[in-house]
């Protein structure tokens, strides 16, 4: 099981992200603040490369989770690739570096001109239902490779209402009782189909259970003879203290590592292996800094309110996510329970009956694994202003997004009489 990597230490009862302290940070710059840890993106990097030996690896890093272009950069150097979902993913990846053939774009549901800038553009175009794909083959015939990705059907080991990706009801992918379909429009048009791709899933939680459906995609891709790589998304997740199973990548990578070379001896030439890992190398290395700034109590419950809200980090509500939350303040306090609320004008708890050092007014609190999806999915819900970002490199911390202020917010409205 992947350990738990948050990028904070505890020395001589301070907290501190590399060598500098927590407090330091929010005092520099404010809170709430969102701090990103160089040092524990490389680490889950290496690790996510580490079960592969002998396969041609190709980490594509799934930006949707973190879109800062300092992140981005500081991946380019690591040496990945980048996958997007839009134009603008797409822009962002080119203006920090990345050469076209390195990015992949993988929309879902899209209009097809969305596709047809991205050809312009002169990336890796990834389709997702039959409609785009037809209206694809009809303009660029066999000039323009594409990746299809498919939804295989496959049976996860979890389900939940809200994240089930590789089931049959899931809206992404083109369904394996379309393949004749595709296969048709690849001989009508002479389509050069070069890559196989499906979401590998945050529902699959062992190497067994991940492998047997690789097996049965290797079988789909037995069907395309100008395959250049099968692409098994992002989606693994890692260890946030909550618990809960996660998938070993290492051994994953080891056991696939085998399977895929035997695929490749079979298919009769080496092809290359892609993953899109997106929350796996930023989920972990990133804290939102908040400070305690009212403490009370109705009934029996204890409130500890903190100056951010689910406009910042929407995860706990909407997806019921587990963030650890450390009293950076107070580290050795007594325990008590708490119930962690935000300052938007509706229910936001960030945490309920959790058990954290007594907290006072005034007490910075970290909310850990906070690098994807929180600040790529804030807004400025009751008005208020997005978080300022810090990248820590090499144990200097770097301001790489500003905080919001009013004329941010009030930007494009047009006040009419």
């Amino acid at each position: 099981m992947t350990k738990i990597a948050t990028a904070m230490k505890l020395e001589n009862n301070t907290y501190k992200i590399q060598n500098i302290p927590v407090e330091g940070l929010a005092e520099k710059f404010g809170t709430p603040l969102y701090v990103y840890d160089a040092d524990e993106i490389k680490e889950h990097l290496d690790r996510f490369r580490q079960g592969f030996s002998s396969v041609d690896l190709k980490v594509k890093y799934a930006c949707k989770a973190l879109t800062n272009m300092s992140v981005m950069k500081y991946l380019l150097k690591q040496g990945t690739g980048l996958d997007t979902v839009s134009i603008s993913e797409i822009q962002m990846g080119l203006t920090v570096g990345y050469q076209p053939n390195d990015i992949v774009f993988t929309p879902n549901c899209v209009d097809f001109s969305e596709i047809e800038q991205a050809v312009e553009l002169g990336v890796k175009i990834n389709i997702e239902n039959l409609s785009n794909l037809e209206k694809f083959a009809k303009k660029y015939g066999g000039s323009v490779p594409v990746c299809i990705r498919l939804n295989p059907q496959i049976a996860a080991q979890s389900n939940t209402d809200k994240v089930d990706w590789w089931h049959k009801q899931s809206k992404f992918g083109i369904s394996l009782d379309q393949i004749d379909d595709v296969k048709a429009l690849e001989s009508q048009y002479d389509l050069h189909i070069d890559g196989i791709h499906i979401h590998s899933s945050s529902v699959i939680m062992s190497p067994e259970i991940f492998i047997n459906g690789a097996k049965a995609v290797f079988d789909i891709a037995m069907q395309f003879e100008k395959l250049d790589f099968i692409d098994f998304g992002g989606g693994i997740k890692v260890d946030v203290g909550d618990g809960n199973e996660v998938i070993d990548v290492v051994e994953l990578g080891k056991q696939l590592d085998v399977e895929f070379t035997a695929f490749c001896e079979k298919y009769g030439r080496k092809l290359q292996l892609w993953f899109e890992p997106g929350r796996f190398l930023v989920g972990n290395a990133g804290h939102l800094l908040s400070r305690c700034v009212v403490r009370k109590r109705n009934g029996g419950t204890e409130f500890v309110g903190i100056d951010s809200g689910f406009n910042q980090l929407i995860r706990p509500m909407m997806y019921g996510a587990y963030h650890e939350i450390v009293n950076t303040s107070n580290p050795q306090g007594d325990q008590q329970k708490y119930t962690v609320v935000g300052n938007i004008c509706e229910i936001d708890n960030f945490a309920v009956d959790r058990v954290l050092p007594e907290t006072k007014e005034g007490d910075l609190l970290a909310i850990n694994s906070a690098g994807a999806y929180g600040y790529s999915m804030a807004s400025n819900y009751n008005s208020r202003f997005r978080p300022a970002e810090v990248f820590v490199v090499d144990s200097e911390a770097h301001l790489v997004r500003k905080r919001d202020n009013y004329e941010d917010l009030i930007r494009n409205q047009i006040i009419i009489d």
